[in-house]
Order: C-alpha cells, then structure tokens, then sequence
C-alpha cells in the first residue's frame, strides 16, 4: 500500500506548472515517549487550560489572539485567517537556483520526499529533475503549510526531489555573537600533519543505518524489564579522558585508528584448514 500524502498541490516554474505530492521524509513512530501520570495512582494526567480569573475552561471557550502589547491581545478569529490568502497556498513556486555547495545547512529545517501526482505530471517532473541534476542546482522555493509561509530548498534525491522547509534568516542566529572570544591560533606543521592523518584515516563513506540512539535503546531497556518484573541494568558512565598533550593525543589516536582497520591475525585452526584444502584440492 502507498504512503498516504503530507500535502498535494503543484510545483511551478515559470509558465510550467506540474501537479505533486509530498511525503513526510522523517518519523518519529520509534522514539520512546513518557506520559505524565498521577504519582499515587499511575494514571495519566490530563492537562486543562486554566484562566487566571475565572479557572478551568472548555475547548469551546478558548480563542486565538496577538499579543500587541504587555497583557494586551487582539483577537484572531478563522475568518481573519481565511482571509489571509497568498498565491503559494496550493502552489510551490521556483523562484531560483543555487549552487548545491551555496546552501548553508544551518537553514535546513523540514524534509519531505516530492513525487509526481499520476502519470500526467511524470514527463515535466523527470524533466526538471535531470535538468537540475546535470547542473548540480538547488531550487528555491515558498510554499505555505499550516498557516504559514514557508522558504523552502529542492533538491534531486534518488528518482524524485526532497523539498526542505528553510528557516528565514531572521530566525536564524549569526555566529559572531558566539565565536568572537575565539582567537586565530599558530599551530606548528607537525600538529596539523598529524591531524591531516587522523582526519584522513577516519574518513569513509557516510552510512547511516550504522549509527543508533543508544539512549533509546538503554531506555527502552529499562522499559522492557520493569513490564517484565526484573531489575533494569544500570549502564556505567564513561570515564571522562584525561587531558594530555595535544602531540602524544593525536599520535594515540593514530595508532588507534590504525590498530582498528589491522585485520586479524589467522589463527592456527584456519591456517591448518587453509592447508587441508589445498592438498584436497
């Protein structure tokens, strides 16, 4: 059965327009949750929206509003909302391209997978997709979902495109703020060359099915021991390393790269198999 779609409307670019679907590209169905309960008798807690006047009030009470001024709000009804109509609603629209390398992924928010919507819009899709992948380009975008406009990045993947909701650059904090205090230093060649080697030795091909959440398996862990009654098992906190010089760090770690891709030295019991077969053979 086929995913069920995020959200449908149409990609356009310039005078060509291509009907399309959207897919959630991240799921959080796997991360383990905890509710709040009732310490005394493990029920889950309810929560209730309280005014500071007059209690508890029903869901038929509540409105939305803007704060304009301290303790002041103008009320904002789904008519105002309505009213808020923009040309992106149903419609992502390129406005340019960018260099792939050009897009700082500090902006990156959202994912979601982009496919065709039915064989009429296959040929305009395929199209646009080869053509943005021969030139390497990115594909900017607004596009408005759950009342707001989004900036967005579209970009190749596999046979169809991924479209990532961006943040404006207001919403975004420049880093000088943070990294002002720190100061250009001079390192001597050989630090750098052993830092060269150690990067270079640790680089490899980016596979992300190797990587878990530890925390949410140790958690789901403990989880599965209380239901089943037993003592949960109390994973020890690693040892914090301890400072040394920054020459003999990086030459231990060098070594310790290197002893982990050494393969294995065979054993006896394979080296006298190794010959049995080859005077079997």
């Amino acid at each position: 059965m086929a995913p069920r779609a995020s959200w449908n409307g149409f990609l356009r670019l310039s005078l060509v327009t291509i009907p399309i679907r959207l897919y959630n590209a991240v799921s959080s169905t796997s991360r383990v949750s905890l509710n709040q309960l009732h310490k005394n008798c493990n029920l889950r807690l309810r929560q209730q929206m309280v005014c500071p006047e007059h209690g508890p009030v029903g869901k038929d009470e509540i409105v939305k509003g803007y704060q304009f001024e301290k303790n002041k709000y103008v009320v904002i009804d789904q008519k105002d909302l309505e009213k808020v109509k923009l040309q992106t609603t149903k419609t992502i629209e390129l406005t340019q391209f960018v260099d792939a390398n050009e897009l700082d992924p500090i902006y990156l928010d959202t994912p979601f997978y982009m496919t065709p919507d039915g064989p009429v819009a296959e040929d305009g899709f395929w199209i646009l997709r080869e053509a943005m992948q021969k030139s390497n380009k990115v594909g900017i975008a607004q596009v408005v979902m759950l009342n707001k406009e989004h900036l967005a990045a579209l970009r190749v993947h596999d046979k169809g495109f991924t479209l990532s909701t961006l943040h404006y650059a207001n919403e975004v904090r420049q880093p000088q703020a943070y990294f002002a205090d720190i100061k250009n230093r001079s390192l001597g060649k050989s630090h750098l060359a052993l830092a060269e080697q150690l990067v270079e030795k640790l680089t490899v091909p980016f596979d992300p099915s190797k990587f878990t959440d530890h925390y949410q398996e140790a958690l789901l862990d403990i989880v599965k021991a209380k239901i089943e009654g037993s003592e949960p098992m109390i994973v020890q906190k690693a040892e914090t390393g301890k400072v040394i010089n920054l020459m003999d760090a990086l030459k231990q770690s060098l070594a310790r790269s290197d002893a982990k891709k050494k393969p294995a030295a065979p054993s006896v019991r394979s080296i006298q198999g190794r010959h049995k077969r080859r005077r079997s053979a």
